[in-house]
């Protein structure tokens, strides 16, 4: 153990489970389906999870990855892995196998967790993974094992439920790492220290008004981004998690009545889905519920059908590189007599940074200049602080680059307000953002460049009044080529996630500048014509 002082502790998100299991040791921390925890019975789950890693051999700067859906142990593992000193990789459900296989070994993940629905993804990829020493069967939905090794009540029955040492001497461990695709084909794992992931678990409990008495949904995936760092967060206050493994309105509406949601956290598709459900109107809602949204900016007119129905919709901003949120759109009382219009207009920005976050601007993209505060000049957006993660796992030149400056560079471009409020207005890069979930434009377009009859492919967001926005693929076919639409979107289905996979296929020759770069600006304008792409 590191020397105590009196006046310093390290900070990590994982003791905040332990004051809360002394202090609500016979409240209900865990809720899913039949299931029901008390803070001191999640806090023994977690311990047995912990030592039975340990006994695996697993220890500090090793890597424990999950996929798996929002259920009782992938909330479970965010203490537990952390806690020995290891880091979670908690991996995207909607991934290809091949994706996941890149993961898995750039990660250098030495167990994994797999909830048995989604084995079919692992299987095929079992003989490319020589790092992984252990598998550990999630059976959630049936009592199958397809993978080799034991269920995951079996495994951390293995364990002991005494409290496990906490084994973090440096805020700045590693204690997770989060893929994102980003901007470029190649996925970059991005890391997460104890001290950010502390500080911006409590910051969310705080700008988000969560106590003791508040019942978080778990309506965003813990997959993504910690599930901005949720997963400490509600435990930080005692207030008591909802698992729920599939997102669907009716069941969101179901337990917001019966288990008296106060809080949940949603991509804007999913606010379409709830705001549109036939029942929506009908639903009895026992305490006011408080929705933060983020991904692509929401439509006013999503906001205003969601407060229509009683839900109180607040924008945040952010992105894998910030622990997820980084700044809110802070609501002022004098906003509150505005037209319902005019509110959600201003509910639809970026605001301004968190509480612990502090540090954002928007400069020249050109240099470091501060942009004018008048509502329209453009600039990128940049930030510094506590919640910048520590750079791109063994991707050093692209962590340099990310941090040129000395601050964290967004490549998103926005515009300040006179009140120093953020609104996004495009992307410097051509990032996709559908439902949420981002789609690196790079990345499908060498897929489809591996076909036989693609000659060129250029890449798009089109907009799609479901997810926002959704890839659109133009293609030049080589010379005597005549391939079709149902082939290209075949052929992209079987190498690479679902949510990637191009919505419309266009062919034809594309254009091009004097030196051979393809125009994506103009095959964009010609998408977009008379609508604003808003992206965050």
């Amino acid at each position: 153990m590191p020397e105590q002082k009196v006046n310093y502790d390290v900070l990590t998100p994982v003791k905040l489970l332990p004051r809360s299991a002394m202090v609500y040791s016979d409240k209900e921390a865990v809720i899913y389906n039949d299931k029901r925890y008390s803070y001191k019975e999640f806090y023994a789950r977690v311990n047995r999870l912990a030592s039975a890693l340990k006994k695996k051999g697993v220890g500090k700067g090793d890597k424990v990855a999950f996929i798996c859906p929002n259920t009782p142990p992938m909330l479970e593992a965010h203490y537990a892995v952390p806690m020995i000193g290891a880091a979670l990789v908690s991996i995207n459900i909607r991934l290809s196998s091949r994706e996941i296989a890149y993961i898995l070994n750039h990660s250098d993940s030495k167990v994994l967790f797999a909830d048995n629905d989604f084995a079919a993804l692992i299987k095929p990829i079992i003989d490319q993974l020589p790092h992984i020493e252990t598998y550990v069967n999630i059976c959630d939905l049936s009592e199958d094992k397809p993978l080799d090794g034991p269920d995951y009540e079996e495994f951390i029955a293995t364990g002991s439920g005494e409290p496990v040492e906490i084994e973090v001497d440096d805020e700045y461990q590693v204690a997770t790492i989060n893929y994102t695709s980003g901007t470029t084909g190649m996925p970059k794992g991005v890391m997460y220290h104890h001290r950010g992931a502390y500080l911006n678990a409590l910051c969310e409990a705080l700008e988000t008004g969560m106590n003791s008495q508040s019942v978080y949904l778990w309506t965003l995936p813990m997959f993504h981004c910690n599930g901005w760092c949720f997963t400490w967060g509600v435990t930080a206050v005692g207030a008591t998690h909802v698992c729920l493994r599939k997102v669907a309105p009716d069941e969101i509406y179901r337990l917001v009545e019966e288990e008296g949601i106060s809080h949940l956290c949603a991509a804007p598709t999913v606010l379409i889905a709830m705001s549109t459900f036939p029942g929506a109107k009908d639903v009895k809602m026992s305490r006011r519920l408080n929705v933060v949204t983020a991904g692509a900016p929401p439509a006013p007119a999503v906001i205003k059908n969601m407060e229509a129905i009683g839900a109180v919709v607040t924008q945040v901003y952010g992105l894998t590189e910030v622990y997820g949120p980084h700044s809110i759109c802070e609501w002022q009382t004098q906003w509150d007599q505005l037209p319902a219009d005019e509110r959600a207009q201003i509910k639809a920005r970026q605001g301004v940074p968190y509480i612990t976050a502090l540090y954002m601007d928007v400069v020249s993209p050109t240099g470091m200049e501060p942009v004018p505060r008048d509502g329209e000049t453009i600039g990128e957006i940049v930030m510094r602080g506590n919640n910048v993660m520590l750079g791109y796992y063994k991707q050093p030149e692209a962590t340099a680059e990310a941090f040129r400056g000395g601050w964290f560079h967004s490549g998103d471009l926005a515009v300040i307000h006179p009140n120093g409020y953020a609104e996004i207005k495009d992307r410097m890069k051509d990032i996709i953002i559908s439902g949420g979930e981002n789609i690196s434009t790079v990345e499908v377009e060498n897929v489809i460049y591996n076909h036989p009859q693609v000659q060129e492919v250029a890449v798009i967001a089109v907009p799609d009044p479901k997810w926002g926005e959704v890839p659109k693929a133009y293609i030049t076919p080589k010379p005597g080529a005549s391939p079709t639409a149902e082939d290209i979107i075949g052929f992209c289905r079987e190498n690479m996630a679902r949510f990637k996979v191009p919505k419309a296929i266009e062919f034809g020759e594309l254009p091009k500048t004097s030196t051979g770069k393809i125009m994506k600006y103009k095959l964009r304008e010609k998408e977009w014509a008379g609508r604003d792409r808003k992206v965050n």
